[in-house]
């Protein structure tokens, strides 16, 4: 039986990389007199894998991608009215309302009746709260995890502080480089509800992906089908 189903944040539960994608076209529209797009977005992807060790993840993280991003490009000759525009930026981002995905908040509600929910997200503890208290989704869950990496041990770690075998716990997520396969390894199980979109650190080639068991949605809506087949009431 299913005891505890954990949930991802970011892009399963509300919109993110549409933000992260509307910034990064301004941040490179602000910047195009010194490089081509293409080139920005290539140089601010390896700078965000490299910063991610230092900085983890979420806006606070990115706005530092951005701004090192520009000093590079630039050669140290961007202005500070400029570095000012991509902090501004990033303040944006933080103020923007948190809009839920189709199907949410009535999924949600239907699997709390039953189970013991909780969310696993990586990123900024104060961001993530926010987002959280904002969705106003909070009440249905028993527990939020803020990670800074998503691992076999991460998952096992969790499990073990609620009591409850592998084969009891179950991860809803859009990454399956961090939803999806580790918690399959663990002995879990996962649903894969991709996302419109992937972030490209988050890219799992599908030959890997076919190598392990877990089961697939295409929305949230079919979670609680899966849940109760898990179960064995259908």
């Amino acid at each position: 039986m299913i005891r505890v189903i954990a949930f991802d944040a970011d892009d399963t539960l509300w919109h993110t990389e549409r933000l992260y994608l509307g910034t990064k076209t301004r941040f490179m529209q602000l910047l195009q007199a010194y490089q081509s797009p293409d080139w920005i977005d290539a140089r601010l992807l390896e700078t965000e894998l490299r910063n991610l060790q230092h900085f983890g993840y979420g806006i606070k993280s990115f706005t530092l991608s951005m701004i090192e991003t520009a000093v590079e490009l630039t050669e140290g000759r961007i202005r500070g009215s400029e570095v000012h525009e991509i902090i501004a930026l990033a303040r944006e981002m933080l103020q923007t309302p948190v809009e839920l995905l189709e199907d949410v908040e009535p999924t949600i509600r239907q699997l709390a009746d039953d189970h013991r929910l909780m969310i696993i997200t990586k990123g900024d503890l104060f961001e993530q709260e926010t987002k959280i208290a904002a969705s106003r989704l909070g009440d249905h869950f028993d527990l939020v995890e803020v990670v800074s990496e998503k691992t076999p041990q991460t998952y096992r770690a969790i499990a073990a502080r609620l009591d409850v075998d592998p084969t009891g716990f179950l991860m809803v997520g859009n990454s399956l480089k961090s939803d999806v396969l580790p918690v399959v390894e663990c002995g879990a199980h996962a649903i894969h509800v991709p996302y419109e979109t992937t972030w490209a650190a988050e890219h799992v080639p599908n030959d890997v992906a076919n190598q392990y068991h877990f089961h697939r949605a295409h929305s949230i809506r079919e979670v609680p089908e899966i849940v109760a087949k898990l179960n064995g009431r259908r």
